[in-house]
């Protein structure tokens, strides 16, 4: 299960809510690279463990939208792993805030592999090595997402496939 992240302007956001195929159309398309798609790999829900210090299932933290919004494009569409989901140009600009004061070294606080390992965090490789460098490149990426998509007022997609 990939993480990906999306940015899109406001009009598209508004087409992908009226029509969800055009998402689909455009994420799945394989004769066109897409700059605003970012992969994160299997990191996702290692980020969200370090942000909220809880698992998908269980996470009610506010940090969570980060890639769990619960706003979904369509709910009966699967992309790979369930629904889209999305925040607005405004909502990103709220979550780039948060997260931009985010440090490293603080994130590296919350890295807990057993913690991580009890709660099976995807993709359950925790007592491996470099995997705190791992989650953190893959943070990093997600900051530079949200710092793009909010300098330029555009809305965050995210998925998993």
């Amino acid at each position: 299960m990939i993480g990906n992240l999306l940015r899109v302007t406001s009009s598209e956001l508004e087409e992908y809510l009226q029509d969800s195929s055009l998402l689909e159309n455009r994420v799945y398309d394989d004769e066109a690279e897409d700059p605003n798609l970012v992969d994160i790999d299997k990191s996702w829900e290692g980020i969200l463990f370090l942000l909220t210090g809880q698992n998908l299932e269980n996470s009610s933290h506010p940090l969570a939208k980060v890639l769990f919004s619960g706003q979904f494009i369509d709910e009966d569409q699967d992309l790979g792993y369930g629904p889209a989901q999305y925040l607005t140009p405004e909502q990103v600009k709220e979550v780039n805030a948060e997260i931009s004061k985010i440090t490293i070294s603080e994130l590296s606080k919350n890295y807990n592999p057993n913690r991580m390992s009890e709660l099976e965090i995807y993709p359950n490789i925790w007592d491996e090595e470099d995997n705190l460098e791992y989650l953190t490149d893959y943070f990093k990426t997600v900051q530079e997402v949200y710092s793009e998509a909010a300098g330029r007022n555009e809305a965050v997609i995210t998925f998993l496939n």
